[in-house]
């Protein structure tokens, strides 16, 4: 089973494959900031610090709130964000929530699949 160590309180959470970061932050103490659940707030943005190849694919939420700056740089929300098969580390900072928060979502731009 993967491991998630939250750095900023010192936990290590041994979980279930694929599980949902913010849900098992809550379940068990581990203190990851959270508001809303959905992609929306900007509340719950981690850094993966180690292990982000164990991270399930970004989600179009997170692309809207964090942006590709936010993104680049390793940045992802709680609770969009599942673990797959491997351990990894977060941390989270309390200035980057606060640009996080207020940052106005982007708007992406639809993709055209062609028709047969």
């Amino acid at each position: 089973m993967p491991k998630i160590n939250f750095i900023n309180s010192n936990k290590q959470l041994e979980v279930p494959e694929d599980s949902n970061i913010l849900r098992m932050s809550l379940r068990y103490d581990g203190e990851l900031p959270n508001r809303c659940g959905g992609g929306i707030c900007g509340t719950c943005v981690f850094k993966a610090e180690e292990g982000s190849e164990y991270l399930d694919n970004v989600k179009i939420q997170e692309r809207r709130k964090l942006g590709e700056e936010w993104l680049s740089k390793g940045y992802r929300l709680g609770c969009q964000t599942f673990v797959t098969n491997g351990d990894i580390s977060i941390s989270w900072d309390d200035q980057v929530t606060d640009v996080v928060k207020k940052r106005k979502p982007d708007k992406l731009k639809p993709t055209v699949s062609a028709s047969n």
